[in-house]
């Protein structure tokens, strides 16, 4: 019955002349079992509000739905919102649903206990990050993207695809990813294959300042495979840190010593600590903020 349902909806889209759109990412899921596992994955319970965001025809709501207190539903494209709307009408669960007409990226969220998306290519990173500093915290989220950005999340230190993104995303959640899905299960098919990862945010989240620490980052994951040493060699990095301990010392009334060499302090800094050899690709969450702290003792800042 599921599938009958599915192929319906998507058939009677194609009967009103409405076509996908690629360019909002609209791939359909086309199978229910697909669904039903992402559904499950995400542990909803009877008094949750969950947030669906990219619910295209109503597929995943409809499974939604049915565990739900309350489901809110997230879709850019009015021509799926009525479409949604069509489905449920008629059913014992419509009281239960709310639609958010936008773009997931610009709208504000109420708040929520458990979000499950399926989210185009070109909004992946800053949903997710919109997402861990949602406020009030939630207690999953269960998302599918397309495979590498999913690998890049979950990346460990020395992975090929370790990178700024993995070190972010793991140092505000505990993620983990927790199925495959191949193209042929949407419609149309995709170029590439999906994955599904599960969200947990870190809270509280740890106490420092997150501009402080990006910068940071950025410096580190220039070249991932360089040493630090050689990354705070480079005059660019040089010149920022040495404006913003300037900045600094003026907010103190103070001025640069003379004899004071940012690049020379810096190494020193880094040799004292033991980080003059490590490379960005194979430090870990707790090491990038030992790094962080070490340097901030020291004068230097990123923000």
């Amino acid at each position: 019955m599921p599938k009958v349902k599915r192929e319906k909806s998507l058939s009677q889209l194609r009967s009103r002349g409405v076509q996908l759109n690629k360019d909002l990412g609209q791939h359909v899921l086309k199978n229910p079992l697909v669904a039903r596992g992402i559904c499950e994955k995400a542990g909803i319970r009877s008094s949750d509000t969950v947030l669906e965001i990219g619910a295209g025809t109503g597929n995943m709501t409809i499974l939604l739905l049915e565990s739900a207190k309350k489901l809110i539903a997230c879709e850019v494209d009015p021509r799926m919102v009525a479409e949604i709307q069509k489905r449920v009408l008629s059913t014992p669960h419509a009281r239960k649903l709310e639609i958010l007409v936008g773009d997931a990226v610009k709208i504000e969220f109420p708040p929520f206990d458990v979000c499950v998306a399926n989210v185009p290519y070109q909004i992946s990173s800053p949903l997710i990050f919109k997402l861990l500093l949602h406020r009030p915290v939630f207690r999953c989220a269960v998302l599918m993207f397309q495979r590498e950005f999913a690998l890049r999340l979950v990346a460990r230190p020395g992975d090929a695809l370790y990178c700024r993104l993995s070190v972010n995303t793991q140092l505000l959640s505990k993620v983990e990813h927790v199925l495959k899905v191949g193209k042929n299960n949407f419609r149309p098919p995709p170029r590439v294959e999906s994955s599904v990862v599960r969200l947990e945010p870190r809270y509280p989240p740890p106490p420092i300042n997150f501009q402080e620490w990006d910068g940071l980052l950025r410096i580190a994951f220039l070249r991932k495979s360089k040493t630090l040493s050689a990354l705070f060699k480079l005059n660019p990095v040089v010149a920022l840190i040495e404006k913003n301990y300037k900045i600094l010392l003026s907010l103190q009334e103070k001025e640069l010593p003379v004899d004071f060499n940012v690049k020379e302090e810096l190494l020193k800094v880094l040799e004292k600590n033991l980080f003059s050899e490590k490379r960005a690709r194979n430090l870990d969450v707790d090491d990038f903020l030992r790094l962080l702290k070490c340097l901030n003792d020291a004068g230097f800042h990123f923000a």
